[in-house]
């Protein structure tokens, strides 16, 4: 059985050392800021408190997906090295960059035609993104073949849950995703929307809750609805988080409360550079193993 690699982008926002330790190979989204491009790099080049700081200071920020000519670049060694590629994409929802991950792979089947290239949308985004890459080298790791991790990530990303909120409407109204006379009554009743990716792998408004406080006690509430095990759920949680880690630990500290047999501590995160031009600071996301979206 050949050797194969499990890939995805750098929006799956895990540390470098995570996907180093789970031998999980990235490419890089890139970004500007005030009109400088950066990779985002997993805050090698820009650390995360900086970006977010520019931010707030008023800083422009701008994403651009990755080209055919970056994935065919990133591809092709690997296939040189006779090893196949199972590759998951950030989710269709939010980005077009699988359309060119698909033609770099087959592009590169024409000239590799003894190798194999499978391209998959993850449905998912920011550190649930991960927690599906964590999953899927698990299998590798127990010694499941390409195609039977390939078959399992199609018949399961869906049931990655990801509920998240936010405490600064200002680049939810600026991206449209809140209209601007929402966001400023928003703002006025102290309201924090609490949206979830649905189906297709969209952000999804979904309630509007006062106070930060009734926020973080509500998105641990719906994590426990959306897990069929309830309370005994024993798989993993990650958490990411746009600087504001006070916030990301309360959310912690009350899932791994109720929760006591999670598999190990909750994970938390930074959202990166590419998501976080997008939601800006003030953002808490909660990402699980629960019952498969449908809306």
């Amino acid at each position: 059985m050949n050797e194969y690699i499990l890939s995805c982008c750098s929006t799956a926002d895990l540390s470098e050392a995570h996907f180093r330790s789970r031998s999980i190979s990235y490419i890089c989204f890139h970004y500007e800021l005030d009109g400088v491009q950066y990779l985002d790099d997993l805050g090698r080049s820009m650390p995360f408190d900086r970006f977010y700081d520019a931010m707030t200071g008023g800083a422009d920020t701008r994403t651009s997906q990755i080209n055919v000519e970056e994935y065919t670049t990133y591809f092709e060694p690997f296939l040189q090295e006779g090893k196949d590629i199972l590759h998951l994409s950030l989710s269709s929802g939010i980005s077009g960059s699988i359309n060119s991950a698909m033609v770099a792979g087959n592009t590169l089947l024409e000239r590799y035609p003894d190798r194999k290239i499978y391209i998959v949308d993850s449905l998912a985004a920011s550190s649930g993104y991960g927690l599906l890459m964590d999953r899927l080298a698990d299998l590798r790791d127990a010694g499941q073949s390409l195609e039977e991790v390939h078959a399992w990530a199609l018949a399961n990303r869906l049931k990655l849950n990801h509920w998240f909120f936010s405490t600064d409407l200002t680049f939810y109204i600026k991206g449209g995703r809140i209209s601007r006379a929402s966001g400023f009554i928003g703002g006025m009743l102290s309201i924090c929307p609490l949206l979830n990716v649905n189906h297709l792998g969209q952000l999804i408004p979904r309630y509007k809750i006062r106070t930060k406080r009734r926020v973080i006690q509500a998105v641990v509430d719906k994590m426990e609805e959306c897990i069929e095990e309830g309370r005994a759920y024993s798989g993993k949680c990650y958490i990411s988080n746009s600087a504001c880690g006070e916030d990301a630990r309360a959310v912690a500290d009350l899932i791994e409360e109720r929760f006591p047999h999670l598999d190990g501590r909750v994970l938390i995160n930074s959202i990166g550079t590419t998501i976080g031009s997008h939601t800006g600071p003030g953002t808490v996301a909660v990402f699980f193993w629960g019952r498969e979206r449908v809306d």
